[in-house]
């Protein structure tokens, strides 16, 4: 059976290096569209979704950062890995970047293999953290075998619209039951109210993608549909009992 290729978004618009790289890309079976800028990348989204993006960082038009600041302002495209490919970027303009939320960068020159490595890694990444929400939405509610549809039903329109502030009395619809029985039954299954059950799935969710790679705090935010980066770090804190940062850094994350 024939195995699909990953989708690769390269914009680059040095001609004689952009050919080499997708040239590189193609010969290890990625499947490549090269745009020259920005503003082409950005149309092109409009209509495809690629599964990984490599962008020059030094452009006309529109330069790398502000190309990635776009995308991700369109929340479709929040989980497409990002790689800022430049020939300089002093230690200020890499933690910038990184406080975006771009997934890596690579420097110029640069070895073919390291390009490819970080690709696959970035791709794995994405592909663990798709496989264990659809088997494992939430791991810290127990789940009595009776009441295990009811509780999955529920736990599948969160991870749903995660990114949303999420609507109990829409949720009670969507459940045929009333917003009262809801969150009867959620308390007698997790000793919890229903708006405790919701930001305790996602402050979870956020955890698990921590433990997958994830370092910028900001897009956990975005991620798991917090209003504001200061109510997502208070939330953080009273569950976890410590700041997000402070747990990256217990981790020995980078931030």
């Amino acid at each position: 059976m024939r195995v699909k290729k990953s989708e690769i978004l390269l914009i680059e618009d040095d001609l004689a290096l952009g050919n080499s790289i997708s040239e590189i890309l193609q010969l290890n079976h990625f499947n490549v569209h090269w745009l020259a800028n920005g503003i082409e990348a950005l149309e092109y989204l409009q209509t495809h979704e690629p599964d990984i993006i490599i962008s020059d960082l030094i452009m006309p038009f529109m330069d790398g950062e502000e190309l990635f600041v776009n995308i991700r302002k369109n929340h479709a495209f929040n989980r497409i890995p990002f790689i800022i490919i430049t020939a300089k970027m002093d230690d200020g303009a890499k933690y910038r970047q990184l406080e975006n939320g771009v997934n890596d960068y690579i420097m110029k020159p640069f070895k073919s293999m390291e390009l490819i490595l970080k690709i696959k890694n970035l791709l794995v990444f994405r592909s663990n953290i798709e496989k264990k929400y659809e088997q494992d939405p939430f791991s810290k509610v127990t789940i009595k075998l009776s009441e295990k549809d009811f509780l999955q039903s529920v736990n599948n329109y969160i991870l749903k619209n995660l990114k949303s502030k999420i609507s109990v009395e829409e949720l009670s619809t969507h459940l045929f039951i009333s917003r009262s029985t809801l969150d009867k039954r959620i308390r007698k299954l997790t000793k919890k109210n229903i708006s405790q059950y919701i930001r305790e799935y996602k402050l979870e969710y956020a955890i698990n993608l921590i433990h997958l790679g994830e370092r910028n705090i900001q897009f956990l935010v975005d991620e798991t549909g917090f209003n504001s980066f200061s109510y997502f770090s208070s939330c953080f804190k009273s569950y976890v009992g410590i700041h997000a940062r402070a747990y990256l850094q217990s981790l020995k994350v980078l931030v």
